[in-house]
């Protein structure tokens, strides 16, 4: 039997300031359609504080912070860097262009392309995440993507030098301190001094995702993103202190980071709340992630495995550990999550910050239908016919014919039909 021990908010309770995050984004994105540059810079202010001369930084500017850095924080973003250009370098090998003829004289394929352009936002407000600027800007250098451009927040009233760092050393092609819906309104939109993209990745706050959403269909999104969310799966070979540091270390994203315990383990269940407490007096982090564990954390205590696995795929987490003695026993059954991290020996932090698997994974039960970002994503995979024989186009014609007449579409209907008229021999006419 699922013993529910800590539960978090409804989903009701969950939505109540949505209707105003929607509100406003749709205020700030009709100002910036409308007005171009100046209201980006009336934004950035009133929201950031922040409005130099231009918001694309020079060369010289991205050198300076490049400069600023120590040897030891170069060294340490180039390691992250190479490790998620490996794995994205394997997946793209993965892909490939095909072309088969089906039939005599038909062929049929397919190219896999890369978006033309794409713009990327790294989020820096409240805390700097260098990390975003390798998965989303190298990322796409790897798939192919010609002009990248990429965007961040002011960090303590400037450029933040790791941030401007890893974005020129994943390879963007152009780089703004520009934080906010602002920021992603002028990418997608575009506005005198920005030329517009054609697709739009990376996390953000309540407002980023909400922006998102409303220029979907206008440009391409990566995938619709909420709050973080983490959840440990255990048993006892583990104890409460390391569950406790991995639920933790999730809920200090945000204080409505949603943090899950589903164990097989009496003791664990019992014990989690104290430990709770014991780790957080040790986070400079604490207030934010105490908020999120008080109020969305849950504790679900399960008889077995099985029950486990049902609780685990219907709350569909962004971040799944495994802490069990076989973890391969859910690797081989799960099918709704953002991402797994498989026995003790690694975590989540390993995943967002430097393993080489892309941290942008789908929230809020998304997992039920998409992956996270990767190289994938930024490729169109586009089909063509070529038809080699008149005899081939008269065969398929005769078909095509008669299935578009059982449409009543006389117009497709005579795209086959000249064909068959011109392409038919006459002696088999007669």
């Amino acid at each position: 039997m699922i013993k529910v021990i800590k539960r978090g908010p409804s989903a009701q309770a969950k939505a109540t300031n949505q209707a105003q995050v929607r509100a406003t984004v749709e205020g700030i994105l009709a100002e910036i359609e409308a007005r171009g540059d100046a209201a980006v810079r009336e934004f950035s202010q009133k929201f950031n504080q922040w409005s130099p001369a231009d918001f694309r930084l020079s060369q010289a500017q991205i050198d300076a912070c490049i400069a600023s850095l120590p040897r030891q924080t170069l060294d340490d973003i180039r390691f992250a860097q190479a490790q998620i250009r490996r794995f994205a370098q394997i997946q793209r090998s993965s892909l490939h262009d095909v072309e088969v003829e089906t039939l005599p004289g038909v062929v049929l394929g397919h190219r896999n392309i890369p978006v033309a352009s794409v713009g990327c936002y790294i989020p820096g407000g409240k805390y700097p995440l260098i990390a975003s600027a390798h998965m989303s800007v190298l990322t796409a250098k790897v798939a192919g993507v010609q002009r990248v451009i990429a965007c961040a927040p002011p960090f303590e009233g400037r450029p933040c030098p790791e941030i401007v760092a890893a974005m020129h050393l994943a390879g963007a092609d152009e780089i703004y301190c520009l934080g906010g819906v602002q920021a992603v309104a002028a990418m997608a939109i575009g506005t005198e001094s920005m030329q517009g993209v054609d697709m739009i990745v990376g996390p953000g706050n309540a407002y980023v995702a909400e922006a998102k959403r409303q220029l979907f269909g206008r440009v391409g999104i990566d995938l619709f993103a909420g709050p973080t969310e983490t959840m440990v799966i255990c048993d006892d070979t583990v104890d409460a202190e390391l569950v406790a540091v991995d639920l933790l270390g999730q809920a200090e994203h945000g204080p409505t980071s949603p943090a899950y315990c589903v164990t097989t383990s009496a003791t664990i269940a019992e014990a989690l709340p104290a430990a709770i407490e014991k780790v957080l007096a040790r986070l400079d982090t604490a207030p934010v992630a105490s908020a999120s564990w008080r109020d969305y954390g849950e504790i679900h205590l399960c008889d077995s495995d099985e029950e486990a696995l049902e609780v685990a795929q219907r709350l569909c987490s962004e971040h799944v550990q495994v802490m069990t003695k076989d973890p391969d026993w859910y690797l081989q059954r799960m099918t709704n999550y953002g991402a797994l991290f498989l026995g003790h020996r690694t975590n989540v932090s390993y995943g967002d910050k430097v393993i080489g698997t892309n941290h942008t994974l789908p929230t809020m039960g998304a997992g039920r239908y998409t992956g996270g970002l990767w190289v994938g994503k930024f490729i169109k995979t586009h089909t063509y016919q070529r038809v080699l024989t008149d005899e081939a186009s008269v065969m398929v014609g005769e078909y095509c014919s008669r299935l578009c007449g059982y449409e009543h579409m006389s117009g497709h209907k005579e795209q086959a039909d000249i064909r068959v008229r011109r392409f038919k021999p006459a002696t088999a006419e007669a």
